[in-house]
Formats: structure tokens, sequence, C-alpha cells
């Protein structure tokens, strides 16, 4: 009955840690809600995206591809390479749930998200631990909380026929700042110098790669050579 108990309370924990983000997905949500809508997708395609595929820049991207008639099959691989980004973040938090089995560990990582995984290495890194209780209350509140907000905002959608006028084509971008200027926050000031050094490369790489490959590749090879380097320099 105790186990029981503290069980539920490192699920809540994992509750109340999601909610700053909570905003995010909610906002978010109901831009591509809007989005959707105006992309010519009915509320129940809107919703299995959000259900089914729950990723917001590659819903997003759907939308694009999918207004202009892009073939299925091209809509579908840049999805894939778009999302390739989250095996890395799987492969971040894997090495803390090595005790749990097969299945649980890909219940983790269906539902992570750029933000569940933001939320989970500040929360490791400050406690050098992470739960699947926890992992469990965040994932779950951000996965329901990003369903609603995007039936919402399809629903809202029929009302707003260009969301460009609101901005909220860049709701996606102005999310991401925020996680950034949050997660430098909780670094340590010693280490701040190295992060924002890294950022730097990031920022050079991705300029340098566009030359010669697509946004999304050249997304995905600067977040891996980055995170190499990060991790190799990176002072214990």
């Amino acid at each position: 009955m105790q186990s029981t108990a503290i069980e539920q309370d490192r699920f809540m924990h994992g509750v109340r840690d999601s909610i700053p983000t909570l905003l995010g997905y909610i906002s978010i949500g109901i831009a591509f809600g809007v989005v959707g809508i105006s992309s010519n997708l009915s509320l129940l395609e809107v919703s299995l995206l959000s259900i089914l595929v729950y990723a917001g820049a590659a819903q997003f991207i759907f939308c694009g591809l999918y207004l202009v008639g892009t073939p299925t099959s091209i809509i579908i691989i840049t999805t894939f390479i778009v999302n390739l980004r989250h095996l890395l973040m799987s492969l971040a938090i894997a090495p803390s749930f090595t005790n749990q089995s097969l299945l649980r560990n890909i219940g983790f990582g269906t539902l992570l998200t750029d933000e569940t995984f933001g939320v989970a290495v500040t929360k490791r890194a400050k406690t050098n631990f992470l739960g699947p209780r926890w992992m469990d209350g965040q994932n779950i509140t951000a996965y329901l909380a990003w369903i609603l907000s995007s039936i919402i905002g399809a629903l809202a959608g029929k009302w707003i026929p260009d969301p460009q006028v609101w901005g909220l084509d860049f709701a996606l971008i102005a999310m991401f700042v925020a996680l950034l200027i949050l997660s430098l926050q909780s670094i340590q000031k010693s280490k701040l110098a190295h992060y924002l050094l890294l950022i730097g490369y990031m920022v050079v790489i991705i300029y340098f790669l566009l030359y010669f490959v697509p946004n999304h590749i050249a997304v995905l090879l600067a977040t891996i050579t980055v995170a190499t380097i990060g991790v190799v320099t990176e002072k214990k």
C-alpha cells in the first residue's frame, strides 16, 4: 500500500514538473490545429496526426507538404528524417532506464518530445536520477495536452482563414527559443560558457551545411556533430 502511494507521488511529481511546458504545448497545439484546418485537413485528420505522429515540427511540415500536393512517399520520408532527432534524445536518456523492460523503454521513447526531453535532462542533472513513474507523469500529461489543444485549434481554425496573420506559423520557433533560455538558466555558471560556445558551433555548422544539403539534413548532421563535440569537450 505504501509502495503504491510512493509510486503515485512520483507520477504526480512528473505531472507537476511538466506544467511549465504545458503553455508551450497548448499554444503550439492550438496553432497546429488552426494550420491543419487551413491546409484542408479535417478535424479527424488533425486529431489522428496528433495522436499517431505526435511531433510538432513534423506535423507542421506535413501540412505544408500536403497543401502543395506532395507525394505520400516523400511526406513519409521527410517526416522520418525530421524525427530522427528523437533517436538521439532517446539514446541520451536510455541509460536511466536500463532496469526497465523493452516494452517500457519503447513507451518512454514513443512519448518523448523535445520538451519532455529538456525537462528530463534538467531533472537528471539536478538529481542524477530519472524514475519511470516520474517519466510517465510528464510524458502522459504532455501527450494529452497536445492532443486536446490540437483539437481545440482545429475547431477554432474554421474561423481563422489565414494563420500567418496571427503569427501562428512562428509559434513553434518561439517555444524552442523559450526552452533554450530556460535550459541555460538552469545550467551551472561554470558550464555556461561551454554551452554558449556549443550554440555558436551549432549556428556556424548549420549555416555551412545549408549550402550543401537540405534544411532537415543540415539540422540532423549539425546536431550529431555538436553533440559529439559537447561530449568530448565537457569538463566533469
